[in-house]
Protein backbone atom coordinates (compact mmCIF):
# COMPACT_ATOMS: atom_id res chain seq x y z
CA UNK A 1 0.00 0.00 0.00
CA UNK A 2 2.44 2.40 0.93
CA UNK A 3 5.02 1.52 -1.99
CA UNK A 4 1.36 1.97 -4.54
CA UNK A 5 1.01 5.57 -2.75
CA UNK A 6 4.72 6.45 -3.43
CA UNK A 7 4.36 5.77 -6.99
CA UNK A 8 0.62 7.22 -7.46
CA UNK A 9 0.97 10.40 -5.39
CA UNK A 10 3.80 11.74 -7.66
CA UNK A 11 2.00 10.19 -10.83
CA UNK A 12 -1.11 12.36 -9.77
CA UNK A 13 0.84 16.01 -8.82
CA UNK A 14 2.48 15.58 -12.19
CA UNK A 15 -0.64 15.07 -14.18
CA UNK A 16 -2.58 18.35 -12.42
CA UNK A 17 0.16 20.23 -13.07
CA UNK A 18 0.38 19.37 -16.85
CA UNK A 19 -3.28 20.11 -17.15
CA UNK A 20 -3.49 23.47 -15.14
CA UNK A 21 -0.23 24.17 -17.41
CA UNK A 22 -2.20 23.30 -20.63
CA UNK A 23 -5.59 25.27 -19.59
CA UNK A 24 -3.52 28.88 -18.45
CA UNK A 25 -1.83 28.41 -22.06
CA UNK A 26 -5.14 28.00 -23.74
CA UNK A 27 -7.53 30.18 -22.07
CA UNK A 28 -5.15 33.21 -21.91
CA UNK A 29 -3.82 32.41 -24.94
CA UNK A 30 0.10 32.46 -24.16
CA UNK A 31 2.50 33.37 -26.60
CA UNK A 32 5.23 30.79 -27.42
CA UNK A 33 7.93 31.89 -26.12
CA UNK A 34 6.59 33.10 -23.19
CA UNK A 35 5.13 29.26 -22.11
CA UNK A 36 4.37 26.45 -24.62
CA UNK A 37 1.63 24.64 -23.93
CA UNK A 38 2.54 20.63 -23.20
CA UNK A 39 0.45 19.34 -25.88
CA UNK A 40 2.55 21.45 -27.97
CA UNK A 41 6.26 19.93 -26.49
CA UNK A 42 4.56 16.43 -26.48
CA UNK A 43 4.02 16.55 -30.25
CA UNK A 44 7.70 18.41 -30.66
CA UNK A 45 9.36 15.37 -28.78
CA UNK A 46 6.86 12.61 -30.84
CA UNK A 47 8.81 14.51 -34.41
CA UNK A 48 12.29 13.86 -33.40
CA UNK A 49 12.35 11.53 -30.37
CA UNK A 50 16.12 10.59 -31.08
CA UNK A 51 17.72 13.68 -31.15
CA UNK A 52 16.30 14.75 -27.90
CA UNK A 53 16.92 11.52 -26.42
CA UNK A 54 20.56 11.71 -27.55
CA UNK A 55 21.05 15.27 -26.17
CA UNK A 56 20.05 14.71 -23.04
CA UNK A 57 22.08 12.02 -22.60
CA UNK A 58 25.18 14.10 -22.94
CA UNK A 59 23.70 16.84 -20.35
CA UNK A 60 23.26 13.73 -18.02
CA UNK A 61 27.10 12.76 -18.43
CA UNK A 62 27.95 16.33 -18.07
CA UNK A 63 25.98 15.98 -14.45
CA UNK A 64 26.95 13.04 -13.25
CA UNK A 65 30.39 13.33 -13.86
CA UNK A 66 30.45 16.70 -12.59
CA UNK A 67 28.85 15.78 -9.62
CA UNK A 68 30.86 12.82 -8.87
CA UNK A 69 33.68 15.54 -8.87
CA UNK A 70 32.29 17.53 -6.93
CA UNK A 71 31.75 15.13 -4.26
CA UNK A 72 34.38 13.40 -4.24
CA UNK A 73 36.50 16.71 -3.45
CA UNK A 74 33.69 17.54 -0.88
CA UNK A 75 34.29 14.25 1.23
CA UNK A 76 38.08 15.08 1.43
CA UNK A 77 37.74 18.56 1.97
CA UNK A 78 34.72 18.22 4.39
CA UNK A 79 36.64 15.72 6.15
CA UNK A 80 39.45 18.14 7.52
CA UNK A 81 36.79 21.04 7.75
CA UNK A 82 35.12 18.46 10.20
CA UNK A 83 37.93 17.08 11.64
CA UNK A 84 39.17 21.28 12.86
CA UNK A 85 37.03 24.15 13.87
CA UNK A 86 40.13 26.71 12.77
CA UNK A 87 40.10 25.24 9.03
CA UNK A 88 36.27 25.17 8.93
CA UNK A 89 35.55 28.82 9.97
CA UNK A 90 38.29 29.67 7.52
CA UNK A 91 37.01 27.93 4.78
CA UNK A 92 33.16 28.65 4.97
CA UNK A 93 33.42 32.18 3.62
CA UNK A 94 35.37 30.64 0.85
CA UNK A 95 32.58 27.97 0.46
CA UNK A 96 29.61 30.84 0.89
CA UNK A 97 31.72 33.07 -1.58
CA UNK A 98 31.16 30.69 -4.33
CA UNK A 99 28.01 29.18 -3.69
CA UNK A 100 25.95 32.98 -3.76
CA UNK A 101 28.69 34.25 -6.77
CA UNK A 102 26.29 34.05 -10.06
CA UNK A 103 28.22 31.88 -11.84
CA UNK A 104 26.78 32.98 -15.13
CA UNK A 105 28.51 36.16 -15.04
CA UNK A 106 31.99 34.02 -15.18
CA UNK A 107 31.26 31.44 -17.49
CA UNK A 108 32.62 32.75 -20.02
CA UNK A 109 35.81 33.22 -18.67
CA UNK A 110 36.18 29.66 -17.62
CA UNK A 111 35.31 28.64 -20.93
CA UNK A 112 38.25 31.05 -22.06
CA UNK A 113 40.25 29.71 -19.35
CA UNK A 114 39.41 25.39 -20.38
CA UNK A 115 38.94 26.33 -24.16
CA UNK A 116 35.90 24.85 -25.48
CA UNK A 117 34.39 21.72 -25.57
CA UNK A 118 33.34 19.08 -22.40
CA UNK A 119 35.99 20.59 -19.79
CA UNK A 120 34.64 24.03 -19.16
CA UNK A 121 30.93 22.23 -18.58
CA UNK A 122 32.27 19.61 -16.18
CA UNK A 123 34.28 22.22 -14.25
CA UNK A 124 31.47 24.48 -13.69
CA UNK A 125 28.92 21.80 -12.64
CA UNK A 126 31.30 20.31 -10.13
CA UNK A 127 32.55 23.73 -8.98
CA UNK A 128 29.08 25.64 -8.34
CA UNK A 129 28.00 21.92 -6.46
CA UNK A 130 30.92 21.53 -4.52
CA UNK A 131 29.71 24.19 -1.36
CA UNK A 132 26.77 22.18 -1.20
CA UNK A 133 28.55 18.74 -0.84
CA UNK A 134 31.38 20.46 1.40
CA UNK A 135 28.53 21.78 3.86
CA UNK A 136 26.82 18.20 4.11
CA UNK A 137 29.93 16.40 4.55
CA UNK A 138 30.61 18.56 7.74
CA UNK A 139 27.28 19.18 9.13
CA UNK A 140 26.61 15.26 8.45
CA UNK A 141 30.55 14.42 10.26
CA UNK A 142 29.65 16.82 13.27
CA UNK A 143 26.47 14.88 13.80
CA UNK A 144 27.88 11.82 14.89
CA UNK A 145 27.29 10.36 18.57
CA UNK A 146 29.68 11.52 20.86
CA UNK A 147 28.72 8.15 22.91
CA UNK A 148 29.79 6.46 19.86
CA UNK A 149 33.13 8.62 19.41
CA UNK A 150 33.85 7.86 22.98
CA UNK A 151 33.53 3.99 22.55
CA UNK A 152 35.67 4.10 19.29
CA UNK A 153 38.56 6.30 21.42
CA UNK A 154 38.44 3.62 24.38
CA UNK A 155 39.29 1.05 21.67
CA UNK A 156 42.39 2.85 20.84
CA UNK A 157 40.79 3.37 17.33
CA UNK A 158 42.31 5.23 14.38
CA UNK A 159 41.03 8.16 12.85
CA UNK A 160 40.68 6.27 9.48
CA UNK A 161 38.37 3.86 11.48
CA UNK A 162 36.72 6.53 13.32
CA UNK A 163 36.30 8.17 9.75
CA UNK A 164 35.02 5.23 8.09
CA UNK A 165 32.90 3.43 11.12
CA UNK A 166 31.37 6.64 12.33
CA UNK A 167 31.47 10.34 10.86
CA UNK A 168 31.24 8.74 6.86
CA UNK A 169 27.56 6.65 8.02
CA UNK A 170 26.52 9.73 10.43
CA UNK A 171 26.89 11.95 7.19
CA UNK A 172 25.01 10.05 5.01
CA UNK A 173 21.54 11.60 5.73
CA UNK A 174 23.18 15.27 5.02
CA UNK A 175 24.97 14.20 2.08
CA UNK A 176 21.72 12.71 0.35
CA UNK A 177 19.87 16.03 1.50
CA UNK A 178 22.00 18.52 0.34
CA UNK A 179 22.43 15.84 -3.32
CA UNK A 180 19.28 16.78 -3.73
CA UNK A 181 20.31 20.71 -4.17
CA UNK A 182 23.53 20.06 -6.02
CA UNK A 183 21.23 18.10 -8.75
CA UNK A 184 19.00 21.12 -9.50
CA UNK A 185 22.72 23.61 -9.39
CA UNK A 186 24.28 21.12 -11.61
CA UNK A 187 21.65 20.57 -14.33
CA UNK A 188 21.75 24.47 -14.52
CA UNK A 189 25.03 25.03 -14.46
CA UNK A 190 25.24 22.08 -17.19
CA UNK A 191 22.42 23.37 -19.59
CA UNK A 192 23.95 26.84 -19.57
CA UNK A 193 27.49 26.44 -20.13
CA UNK A 194 26.38 24.01 -23.11
CA UNK A 195 25.33 26.74 -24.70
CA UNK A 196 28.64 29.12 -24.28
CA UNK A 197 31.52 26.50 -24.62
CA UNK A 198 30.12 25.65 -28.01
CA UNK A 199 29.70 22.19 -27.23
CA UNK A 200 28.03 20.51 -30.22
CA UNK A 201 25.53 18.03 -28.17
CA UNK A 202 23.51 18.81 -24.73
CA UNK A 203 20.26 20.23 -24.22
CA UNK A 204 21.84 23.72 -23.69
CA UNK A 205 23.08 23.44 -26.85
CA UNK A 206 19.71 23.34 -28.78
CA UNK A 207 18.32 25.29 -26.41
CA UNK A 208 20.17 28.43 -26.98
CA UNK A 209 19.88 27.43 -30.80
CA UNK A 210 16.26 27.40 -30.56
CA UNK A 211 16.51 30.73 -28.72
CA UNK A 212 17.31 32.79 -31.28
CA UNK A 213 15.36 31.49 -34.09
CA UNK A 214 11.63 33.39 -33.97
CA UNK A 215 10.14 31.11 -36.09
CA UNK A 216 10.28 27.44 -34.78
CA UNK A 217 12.10 28.18 -31.62
CA UNK A 218 9.75 28.14 -29.46
CA UNK A 219 9.18 24.68 -29.25
CA UNK A 220 12.83 23.47 -29.29
CA UNK A 221 13.49 25.79 -27.05
CA UNK A 222 10.51 24.62 -24.12
CA UNK A 223 11.45 21.24 -25.37
CA UNK A 224 14.79 21.13 -24.17
CA UNK A 225 13.49 22.76 -20.63
CA UNK A 226 11.23 19.76 -20.37
CA UNK A 227 13.78 17.57 -21.24
CA UNK A 228 15.77 19.40 -18.20
CA UNK A 229 13.22 19.15 -16.31
CA UNK A 230 12.66 15.20 -16.38
CA UNK A 231 16.34 14.62 -16.36
CA UNK A 232 15.88 16.26 -12.74
CA UNK A 233 13.20 14.74 -11.81
CA UNK A 234 15.08 11.01 -12.93
CA UNK A 235 17.78 12.13 -10.96
CA UNK A 236 16.10 12.83 -7.65
CA UNK A 237 14.15 9.95 -8.16
CA UNK A 238 17.51 7.65 -8.24
CA UNK A 239 18.82 9.69 -5.77
CA UNK A 240 15.18 9.13 -3.38
CA UNK A 241 15.97 5.16 -4.78
CA UNK A 242 19.72 5.03 -3.18
CA UNK A 243 18.82 6.92 -0.16
CA UNK A 244 16.39 4.08 0.90
CA UNK A 245 18.59 1.30 0.16
CA UNK A 246 21.56 3.30 1.90
CA UNK A 247 20.52 4.32 4.94
CA UNK A 248 17.64 1.75 6.12
CA UNK A 249 19.41 1.52 8.96
CA UNK A 250 18.41 5.02 9.63
CA UNK A 251 15.67 6.36 11.50
CA UNK A 252 14.81 8.35 9.04
CA UNK A 253 13.80 5.89 6.69
CA UNK A 254 11.85 3.76 9.28
CA UNK A 255 8.13 3.07 8.61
Amino acid sequence: MKLARSIIAPVTGIIVLLVVWESIVRIFDIRRFVLLAPSKIVSELADDPGAYWGNTVVTARHMIVGLSISLAIALVVGSIMAASRFIEEAAQPILIVILVTPWVAYMTSVVIWLDFGERPIIFLVAFTSFPVFAFGVVGGMRSADPSARELLASVDASKWEVLWRLRLPSALPSIFTTARFAIALALAAAYFAEGSALEQKGLGVIGRRASLDQTTGAEVLWTTIFCTAALGIVGLAAMSIAERTLLRWHASQRT
